[in-house]
């Protein structure tokens, strides 16, 4: 009889043990993207005397001379970009002359086309809203939706004289969700940037 409460226990106490053994449970994470902390748009105006046209940029972005690239394109010492380090994302900023020649007009323009429809594979669509301001720039605003290298380009020019074009470009892979809330915030600086562009010269 003793034994067999012994048997009794010892089973109880193996079928205790397995019950408590539940497999570990597995939560998984959901899935989404680090919180972008943005600051206030504040504005400083970029101004050099030397350049044909100034506006306000942001002052979390760095102005900074595009260099040359030999063999690839001539030297232009009005081309610059605006560098914001803190998010790996530039403006490349193109300008160049009309000279009083519409053919070029219309080459800078062919040109325009040609590099915003290179993301037309991948893009999911592309909008061209036109601005028209009151310092004498017009243009288009390429707003490109999807994962596409550039999600924002532009042109502004006054059609006789002076040609800008505009891009921004980030330095990692284009992800359009991980990126939206960068890309809305420097959509509202580079609308700033045209509304405020002038031409000195």
């Amino acid at each position: 009889m003793r034994q067999l409460r012994k048997y009794i226990f010892n089973s109880l106490l193996i079928i205790v043990f397995f019950a408590s053994c539940d497999e570990e449970q597995f939560d998984p994470k959901i899935r989404g993207y680090s919180k972008v902390v943005l600051p206030q748009h504040q504005y400083q105006t970029f101004v050099d005397a030397s350049f044909p046209y100034t506006f306000d940029y942001p002052v979390y972005g760095k102005t900074i001379k595009d260099t040359v690239l030999p063999g690839i394109r001539p030297d232009n010492p009005y081309w610059m970009n605006i560098d914001f380090k803190q998010w790996g994302a530039k403006v490349y900023l193109t300008y160049k002359p009309i000279g009083n020649n519409p053919q070029n007009f219309y080459n800078y323009l062919k040109d325009t086309y040609t590099m915003s429809d290179a993301h037309e594979k991948k893009a999911a669509y592309i909008k061209e809203p036109e601005f028209n301001t009151t310092n004498n720039v017009h243009g288009v605003l390429f707003d490109v939706g999807g994962n596409t290298a550039s999600a924002l380009q532009f042109y502004a020019t006054d059609s006789h004289q002076h040609f800008i074009r505009g891009a921004l470009y980030f330095d990692v892979s284009p992800n359009v969700d991980s990126l939206a809330p960068i890309n809305a915030f420097l959509r509202a600086d580079v609308e700033h940037m045209i509304k405020s562009l002038k031409w000195t010269k």
